[in-house]
């Protein structure tokens, strides 16, 4: 059995039922090179975080800016729990050594995908609310999700990596060209990932996954940003 100290204490949680926090952290990946059941992914235990993030982060948002509108309500509340959000969580808990992933998604880096991230901080909260209830979930995740709310009301969570990325390249070349091209799509109607490539001037720079082909796009360009390019 992993030792899982440093990660509960980063999340603010100690499981008692260890394997519960396995399955939170097995991907489809792993369960399938393993001959595991379906069950024994995370993807059931993200489906109970994801709908339960609504709910807890609309319910903060209702108290914290009262004289705004719905539609502002669901646009902020939007910025906090999308892909990019989530997995910012993930490696500030450091998340990702803790994964259990299958031998293609090692290879390629899963454990810095901001969609597997994202899925598997969903998964976690889930399992929390299995092991002790709504009313822990709701510590945990508040104070977990605490600085990015705050940045969300000021209008400063996102970094958008695709304008950084565009910026620093036009700063060093001229008429530099970048292009996305789709390289794949793959899983469930409901849950698709699609995959992404940055080019410039011809040159594939990186690639990017994520839940949106928006969202590949921003992982392609950060992961471009991370090389020092």
């Amino acid at each position: 059995m992993k030792d899982y100290s440093v990660l509960e204490r980063n999340l603010g949680y100690s499981f008692q039922d260890k394997k519960l926090l396995a399955h939170a952290l097995t991907h489809s990946s792993y369960a399938s090179e393993h001959d595991l059941a379906y069950s024994e992914n995370n993807e059931r235990l993200e489906f109970i975080g994801d709908a339960y993030l609504d709910a807890i982060i609309g319910n903060k948002l209702y108290e914290v800016m009262p004289n705004q509108p719905e539609g502002v309500l669901s646009k902020t509340r939007a910025n906090i729990v999308c892909e990019r959000s989530l997995a910012t969580i993930a490696r500030n808990v450091g998340l990702g050594d803790f994964l259990f992933l299958g031998n293609g998604e090692e290879m390629y880096g899963g454990r810095e995908k901001d969609s597997i991230l994202a899925d598997a901080v969903e998964a976690i909260i889930g399992a929390i609310i299995r092991e002790s209830g709504y009313d822990c979930a709701d510590r945990v995740v508040l104070k977990l999700f605490e600085e990015n709310i705050l940045l969300a009301l000021q209008g400063k969570l996102y970094h958008d990596y695709k304008t950084a990325l565009q910026e620093k390249l036009q700063e060093r070349y001229k008429n530099v060209r970048i292009q996305y091209e789709p390289v794949s799509e793959s899983g469930p109607d409901h849950r698709k990932v699609f995959t992404v490539q940055v080019k410039v001037d011809d040159a594939v720079l990186a690639t990017g996954s994520g839940h949106s082909k928006k969202a590949a796009e921003q992982e392609a360009a950060r992961k471009v940003l991370m090389k020092g390019v």
